[in-house]
């Protein structure tokens, strides 16, 4: 009896141990997988955390990019020098408005200077010998990088504003610098009361009447056209004439008529978050007179 008490025993000892290790061992399992998910869950919140750093520093760098380039573009508007030259008493000949001297000593890419009233348009007109894209990103006083860059030709083009076409280029998005406010021409009224602008070169004055303001497409225009073909060129003046675009502004009565004989200067620039489009001030040649 004594024995099978004992046996009893040994049985239950046996039963309690099996079930303490049957119950037991999952929990440490679940403890060590609740472990593992936490860490792979810190794991998860400090890669997230390092991309949010990332992306923010990012953030900040553009921004920061931005707001520089916006302060140098607004820098790069400055005032013609005044000329020195004395006034000429010859009644055909107008006094000197800017100072080419001086302003070829600082950069003697520099050929002219266009203003256009009420825009912040009032700017040198350089060409590179070197490279068309150069001023692109280059300031036109000091050829110090500049992201907004100049108002610009490209070799294709004479300095003299002699070529059936000549385009001119600048940047838009700047702020108000540039040709950013060329795109007050989309405005009907703005462009009924600005018909003129002017472009200036040593000892010359251009005025140019405004034929139309429209968007066209980002097709490089002296490469797409031979404006000494006379279908090229008459092509081209029937699109400056009257714009395919619905976004146009088109005088009704020039000064002059257009034909193969026209000096056209085409005013050329960007439009915001749309990349296959420019926008484009077309002037004609009016007008071309001396000046000290």
């Amino acid at each position: 009896m004594l024995r099978l008490m004992e046996d009893n025993k040994r049985k239950e000892r046996k039963v309690n141990k099996f079930n303490s290790e049957k119950y037991d061992k999952p929990d440490t399992e679940k403890t060590e997988q609740a472990e593992q998910e936490e860490s792979g869950s810190n794991g998860k919140r400090i890669a997230f955390l390092v991309i949010a750093i990332v992306v923010l520093v990012a953030a900040l760098a553009y921004i920061g990019f931005y707001i520089y380039n916006n302060f140098a573009a607004e820098q790069e508007t400055t005032a013609p020098p005044e000329t020195t030259t004395a006034a000429t008493t010859e009644p055909d000949i107008l006094p000197a408005e800017i100072d080419f001297y001086s302003l070829q000593s600082q950069n003697s890419d520099i050929y002219a200077w266009i203003r256009i009233a009420d825009t912040e348009v009032d700017y040198p007109i350089v060409q590179s010998p070197e490279s068309d894209e150069f001023y692109l990103k280059h300031s036109a006083y000091d050829k110090s990088w500049l992201a907004s860059g100049a108002i610009y030709t490209e070799g294709v083009n004479s300095l003299d504003f002699s070529d059936p076409i000549t385009v001119v280029y600048g940047h838009n998005g700047y702020k108000e610098t540039m040709f950013t406010t060329l795109h007050k021409f989309e405005d009907k009224d703005f462009f009924d009361s600005h018909p003129y602008f002017y472009i200036y070169l040593p000892q010359r004055r251009l005025t140019l009447q405004v034929i139309s303001a429209f968007k066209y497409d980002d097709r490089h225009i002296m490469n797409a056209f031979n404006f000494y073909d006379a279908d090229n060129l008459a092509a081209f003046q029937g699109e400056i004439l009257s714009p395919s675009s619905p976004v146009r502004n088109v005088r009704e009565s020039l000064d002059t008529e257009i034909n193969g004989d026209s000096k056209i200067v085409v005013l050329s620039t960007c439009i915001t978050n749309q990349k296959s489009n420019r926008y484009l001030v077309c002037g004609v040649i009016v007008k071309d007179e001396k000046t000290n």
